[in-house]
């Protein structure tokens, strides 16, 4: 199984850890990428400012991983949104898709289909499966309670990015409870993060990361779990900065998926960059527990 593997922009300068917990977490299951391919950002920056820009970005992609005969594999949801957005202009907007067409047609590119943009976690969900992923675990939770964000881009627009249900999605929920840790119940599970309103409207930006920080500790998480670059940028930099404001309650520590899935697969939490979280997380490890031997 092998994918053309789109980076998130922010990655290689913000979250390394999640590049590598990636790729660890991927080489266990078999799944190779190619990431020599000459991706350009996939345009979300841009959606307010030129959408056919935006669309472009993410159609240019697309056609350069059709010219390779591979699926698209990103680990962020804006990144996700984005390549899907444009997958459903150029199949259902003629017009649009005509001139997006026209342009990729001057650099000798063409997207016809033959191809799609897949999330991390829809990998792991479909392509992988939850029992194959427990028959790798070496090791599972125990009492460990997990807040898992999904995150907008991945849920909706539902008719185009098709994940999972909008309103009471149970994807990420099943891979977090694969690993033996409970994937709780929390009142602000599916709002906003606040991160798109980061650098435009700061206060209201930290205001709904607060809610979402206080929704979370409400429900007795230990730690929020996420797939996401923004979301874990807003969760774990972010969070950090917001706590140096006075009266600002205790830390709640964001863990990547592929770190919290690491750990189960025996990867080295050195590979997986657990230190290289801001708020720090090494105390998942004491949940941690021998799996049970699988039953073939």
């Amino acid at each position: 199984m092998n994918f053309a593997l789109l980076r998130c922009c922010t990655t290689p300068i913000f979250l390394k850890q999640y590049e590598t917990s990636t790729n660890a977490v991927l080489e266990k299951f078999g799944i190779g990428t190619e990431g020599d391919i000459e991706f350009n950002c996939c345009g979300y920056p841009l959606r307010n400012f030129s959408h056919k820009a935006y669309l472009l970005a993410s159609a240019r992609n697309l056609a350069l991983a059709e010219r390779k005969g591979l699926d698209m594999l990103t680990v962020c949801n804006c990144c996700y949104g984005s390549l899907k957005h444009a997958e459903h202009t150029l199949r259902e907007d003629a017009a649009v898709g005509e001139e997006i067409r026209k342009t990729l047609a001057g650099e000798g590119l063409s997207y016809e289909g033959a191809i799609t943009a897949k999330h991390l976690l829809e990998v792991l969900y479909h392509d992988v499966g939850i029992d194959h992923i427990k028959k790798k675990l070496k090791k599972t939770y125990r009492g460990l309670k997990i807040a898992t964000h999904y995150g907008c881009h991945i849920l909706r627009p539902s008719e185009i990015v098709q994940f999972d249900s909008p309103f009471a999605p149970v994807k990420f929920d099943q891979l977090v409870a694969a690993t033996g840790a409970e994937s709780i119940p929390w009142s602000a599970k599916l709002e906003c993060c606040g991160s798109p309103l980061l650098g435009i409207n700061d206060e209201l930006s930290t205001g709904l990361t607060a809610e979402k920080l206080a929704g979370a500790r409400q429900a007795k998480a230990d730690y929020l779990c996420v797939a996401c670059s923004y979301c874990q940028i807003q969760f774990d930099r972010v969070q950090e900065m917001m706590l140096k404001r006075p009266g600002t309650d205790r830390p709640l520590p964001s863990v990547l998926f592929t770190q919290l899935l690491g750990l189960c697969l025996g990867i080295d939490e050195e590979l997986l960059g657990l230190t290289m979280n801001q708020l720090p997380v090494s105390g998942i490890e004491d949940y941690l527990h021998q799996a049970p031997e699988v039953q073939n």
